[in-house]
């Protein structure tokens, strides 16, 4: 069976994975070791393609912040203009 990569671009898919994950293991008593270290390989998977993913969006998050504030230069703030 080829090894699923986690969508990185799905961060709501890979939290919904990582909260079944989480659920397997609280909803056992005992715990297949095989399963158990499947299910673990792939929340750190999902666990890194998450972490990469919230970097991508918060540079994606800055850009657009620096993109707001480079237009906002040439305005003139009217609250310090007294008349």
């Amino acid at each position: 069976m080829p090894k699923e990569k986690p969508d990185a671009k799905n961060l709501n898919d890979s939290l919904k994975r990582l909260a079944e994950i989480t659920e397997w293991f609280d909803n056992r008593e005992e715990i297949d070791v095989e399963e158990g270290l499947k299910k673990v390989k792939t929340a750190v998977e999902l666990i890194k393609a998450s972490k990469e993913r919230l970097k991508t969006i918060e540079n994606e998050f800055e850009e657009i912040k620096k993109g707001v504030e480079e237009e906002n230069e040439g305005e003139v703030d009217l609250k310090n203009i007294s008349y």
